[in-house]
């Protein structure tokens, strides 16, 4: 070919057809792919960074499914813990039968000796002891002596006594004159300390008739061993001293109330039903029992009751809590309950029976929490069966979120099947079932909530996650992608462009036709 001459002409135009139709090509080649960068030749820079975020974005992509699946995973483990929830539900539901259930026993129970007046509002009941006052004299009165200091006594003119409000004065009356008088209209008594034979000569036993007849019958006054005492006559009746004189009987003024032989005393009663051991003292000081509110507050934490009837008698059973339950050992010092020993609970064989049914029902509610726990699984983990889940984030494995799984099968949530004849059997048997599933209950809410926690993270880095690929190829694309109305119009325009040398080249060529004319 190299013999061939090509006019210049012809040259520039063929050089322009050429590089028109090269262009035309690569025109075409962008409407095609779309893209104005196909190769590393068309752009390198452009080629590089777009190929680097779309092996990017498919890497994340990659991780997309993962995710995907750890959504489902806790969404299963979810699910599973609503189940585990609802049926948590209906064991708290047989529970309450069973507290609905009458007691199921003929319960233990104590009754004291009848305490004589003991009421509700007063379990000390009447005072069997009459108030006594002693003392030690000042003076040496012994029975019998004069009560006159001139001869050696202990009582001057014009010392007063006052028992029970009524006032003894002693007085130097005239001899002869009576040993003592009372008032009619007051009761108060003087005493003639100058009475008979003698200046001082009346004697202790005109002081013993006048506080004998003030305190009431059957009442006494001694002096024995140089100590002096009054005794009140009954149960009923108080000891009420005052007055200038009242030390010299080694007396003090105030009152003295009769006593009951309960107050003071102890009752003890051992731990019963799981209670805390009692431990009673009666009487109205502080801290006492005296009545059938204070004896039953103070018997509470024993799972004990008290009631009272008419002839005073205490009668102490245990709580519906404890209805199995034999009372605790009795012992302490109260009297009315000395050698007393509690009746056994009896079982009561048609509420049992129900009991055993009520038991029976729950132990099938625990076998389904079992399944239901091995059940709740998605791909093989489960969460609710130990199971940790690792989710990876982005493509260099540096993100991650691990989910570490929990045992929530019955001994994980802390329940167990019942036995017949030990659990169920009373209320506070029953309590307890109850009190673990309200734990149960409880662990089961806050595991939703962190399983909602994780959820909510995994599906907001998912939806980043999608957004994130989105940039990339669309970062991609703005390096590569090719302007398809640009190009279509490149397209025209070369299209045109190329006709346009043809003819050029064919003007080219038609000196040389001339002479081929003539050759002709």
């Amino acid at each position: 070919m190299s013999g061939i001459v090509l006019s210049s002409s012809v040259r520039q135009n063929l050089l322009s057809l050429q590089s028109t139709a090269d262009l035309l090509s690569t025109t075409q080649t962008r409407l095609a792919t779309g893209k104005k960068v196909n190769t590393a030749l068309d752009n390198p820079t452009n080629f590089f960074t777009a190929a680097g975020l779309d092996a990017r974005a498919s890497d994340i992509n990659n991780l997309l499914d993962g995710i995907g699946n750890g959504v489902q995973v806790i969404q299963a483990a979810n699910t599973g813990i609503s189940s585990l929830q609802k049926l948590v539900d209906t064991a708290k539901s047989i529970a309450n039968q069973a507290l609905q259930t009458p007691v199921g026993y003929t319960k233990s129970s104590v009754t004291s000796l009848a305490t004589t007046g003991a009421t509700a509002s007063n379990l000390l009941g009447n005072p069997d002891t009459a108030a006594t006052r002693s003392g030690t004299v000042v003076a040496t009165l012994a029975t019998g002596s004069d009560l006159s200091a001139a001869a050696g006594g202990g009582f001057a003119n014009g010392d007063t006594l006052i028992v029970n409000g009524k006032t003894i004065t002693f007085a130097t009356g005239g001899v002869g004159a009576a040993a003592s008088t009372t008032d009619a209209t007051t009761g108060n008594v003087t005493i003639n300390l100058a009475n008979g034979a003698g200046p001082a000569n009346t004697t202790t036993a005109t002081l013993k008739s006048a506080i004998e007849g003030i305190v009431g019958a059957g009442s006494t006054f001694t002096i024995a061993a140089n100590v002096a005492t009054i005794t009140a006559g009954n149960t009923t009746d108080s000891i009420v001293l005052g007055g200038s004189a009242l030390s010299k009987l080694g007396l003090t003024a105030g009152t003295t109330a009769p006593t009951s032989t309960v107050t003071g005393k102890t009752l003890t009663i051992g731990a019963t039903g799981g209670g805390t051991a009692t431990n009673i003292t009666f009487g109205t000081g502080t801290g006492q029992v005296s009545t059938l509110n204070q004896l039953n507050a103070a018997l509470s934490a024993n799972n004990l009751q008290a009631s009272i009837d008419t002839t005073g008698k205490i009668s102490i059973t245990t709580s519906n809590d404890a209805a199995s339950a034999n009372i605790g050992t009795i012992g302490g010092t109260a009297a009315a309950f000395a050698g007393a020993t509690a009746a056994a609970a009896v079982a009561d064989p048609n509420s049992q029976a129900t009991r055993t049914s009520l038991v029976n029902q729950y132990n099938n509610v625990i076998d389904q929490i079992r399944t239901t726990a091995q059940d709740a699984s998605f791909n093989g983990v489960n969460l609710l069966n130990g199971d940790q889940l690792k989710l990876v984030f982005n493509e260099t494995g540096k993100s991650t979120l691990s989910i570490t799984g929990v045992n929530f099968n019955p001994a994980g949530l802390g329940l167990g099947s019942l036995s017949v004849g030990t659990d169920f059997v009373d209320n506070a048997a029953t309590n307890k079932v109850l009190a673990s599933l309200n734990t149960a209950s409880t662990t089961l809410r806050s595991q939703a909530s962190a399983l909602g926690s994780n959820l909510s993270i995994v599906q907001t880095r998912q939806d980043f996650s999608k957004s994130l690929i989105n940039v990339l190829q669309t970062g991609s694309s703005n390096l590569t992608l090719a302007d398809t109305n640009e190009e279509a119009a490149n397209s025209q325009a070369l299209s045109t462009r190329q006709s346009i040398a043809v003819s050029a080249l064919s003007l080219a060529n038609q000196s040389q036709q001339s002479v081929l004319q003539l050759l002709r």
